[in-house]
């Protein structure tokens, strides 16, 4: 009896606390702006710091409201900007945006300690092994940020570029150049 009694109480409990929540998240809920998430969407998501802000959400509010260029995701590079730009109706000027150089972090097996303070700064989770076992990094997850290397105390954590194979190979977009009425070249 008193099984059954505590079991009808339990679940009482819990459709009571779970129609409580479920009006909570109804009425107390935090509208965000449709804008902001769509540029927080087009940012890389990696929360890697190379804009200057601590992760995506704060670099997407700083673009919204107008505060920075539309270059400041070195890892997004020119197309990045390109569609920031579009979308938020900005005037863009790329001469200052360099493309970024395509490197990946490598481990060199022969200095690896294992002290695992590289992946703890990971923000990409691109570092695997364990304690005072030699470490390796996933490629493909690798945005070449380069926070491994700087906390690597033996410095076993090189950057290399990447290697060109079928996978990656991409051609350079072409660049169309036409002249306008008074003979001025302008690169589209």
């Amino acid at each position: 009896m008193y099984v059954l009694s505590a079991i009808v109480c339990l679940t009482l409990l819990g459709l009571v606390l779970g129609l409580l929540l479920g009006i909570a998240a109804k009425y107390l809920k935090v509208e965000s702006s449709p804008i902001l998430d769509e540029v927080e969407s087009l940012l890389p998501g990696s929360q890697c710091g190379q804009c200057g802000f601590p992760g995506c959400r704060p670099a997407a509010e700083a673009l919204v409201e107008g505060n920075v260029a539309a270059t400041i995701c070195p890892p997004g590079g020119s197309a990045l900007a390109e569609q920031l730009a579009a979308l938020l109706g900005l005037d863009l000027d790329l001469s200052a945006v360099k493309e970024p150089e395509l490197l990946v972090a490598r481990v060199s097996e022969a200095t690896c300690t294992g002290c695992t303070r590289c992946f703890k700064v990971c923000p990409t989770d691109a570092i695997v092994g364990a304690p005072k076992q030699i470490h390796a990094v996933v490629a493909d997850a690798c945005i070449a940020c380069k926070k491994c290397v700087d906390v690597c105390p033996t410095e076993c954590l090189q950057m290399h570029p990447v290697e060109v194979t079928l996978r990656n190979w991409r051609w350079n977009k072409p660049i169309a150049v036409f002249e306008d009425k008074e003979n001025r070249r302008i690169a589209c």
